[in-house]
């Protein structure tokens, strides 16, 4: 049987995936996209997307996702929601790379991996109860919901430092818990932290649990790990800033990744370490981490894709 290899295939379906699909359709390549678990992507989990150009009353998350769908669609997209399981990629340039969708196998001459990042967590129930109502996981995302108010923030290294020095800005009080006696931060966001009079550093406290009314946050209630004593705080949001695990342990070992996970891109363009394979978005992006520079990078994945499939021929 001959083996139906397809010009270009896109794993995840964040804006970067469905931005790359939009272009790769558009210069005839016939992409098929896998969606994942979680087709959109974090985006479905964002309430209120009021920071994407070309939105002046702003949208929602997943309207978002199903606008840039649907436009990916117009233009042939093949959209399979299923997720791929494992990866055998060619180190060849003009190899056909392998993916396994449970037990479906497809072939590939380029594929673009735009699997996305997925944000840290604490584990308490509390956090997926107000989920959208309070507890976020991006300061740059929805810091805006909560100008003039209270919030607080977890976590100790640069993430954390970073987005309490963002939400001080629009925010009347930020109170950072740190569960050590030290950050992890670099020295130059200590001292931002430090030299920001509204941001509030309470060491060797941590977050066990959240309380509101109608599934809108309220109080934090916290524990001092050294004294055991709890007290309450009283928040309208809770910002979990201990970082971000990228969506790459299907690539492991066969794809260049920095020390955190990440997909490692040459500079100024998506290719990465194998011919014909391609990243964008989040999963190759610990900076920026926003959904219109992630929609930037699948464009840029996809020309890259049909120059490399041009200089084949």
């Amino acid at each position: 049987m001959e083996q139906n290899i397809l010009d270009c295939v896109i794993v995840g379906s964040g804006p970067s995936g469905f931005t790359a699909a939009i272009y790769a359709a558009r210069a005839d390549l016939k992409p098929e996209l896998y969606t994942g678990l979680e087709p959109g992507g974090q985006l479905t989990t964002t309430t209120e997307v009021d920071n994407f150009p070309g939105y002046p009353a702003g949208i929602t998350g997943p309207e978002m996702m199903m606008d840039l769908q649907k436009q990916a669609e117009r233009f042939d997209t093949k959209v399979h929601y299923e997720m791929i399981t494992k990866a055998e990629f060619s180190k060849e340039e003009g190899g056909v790379h392998k993916l396994y969708a449970g037990n479906k196998e497809i072939f590939a001459r380029t594929v673009i991996i735009s699997t996305g990042a997925t944000a840290k967590y604490l584990g308490l129930d509390d956090e997926k109860k107000y989920a959208g109502g309070g507890v976020s996981a991006c300061a740059t995302c929805d810091g805006f919901f909560y100008k003039g108010k209270d919030v607080v923030v977890v976590g100790a290294g640069d993430t954390a430092a970073e987005e309490a020095t963002y939400l001080a800005k629009l925010c009347k009080k930020v109170t950072m818990l740190v569960r050590k006696d030290v950050f992890r931060a670099s020295k130059a966001m200590i001292h931002r932290v430090e030299n920001t009079p509204n941001i509030e550093v309470k060491f060797h406290h941590e977050l066990i649990g959240i309380e509101g009314e109608n599934s809108l946050v309220e109080r934090a209630i916290v524990i001092n790990n050294q004294t055991q004593e709890t007290s309450a705080i009283e928040v309208d949001g809770i910002f979990i800033a201990i970082g971000h695990k990228p969506n790459t342990d299907i690539f492991a070992g066969q794809i260049d990744l920095d020390e955190n996970g990440y997909i490692v891109t040459e500079k100024g363009s998506s290719r990465t370490n194998l011919p014909g394979v391609f990243a964008a978005g989040d999963v190759q992006d610990h900076i920026y981490r926003q959904a219109i520079t992630a929609a930037g990078s699948g464009c840029m994945a996809a020309m890259d894709a049909e120059k490399y499939l041009a200089e084949l021929h």
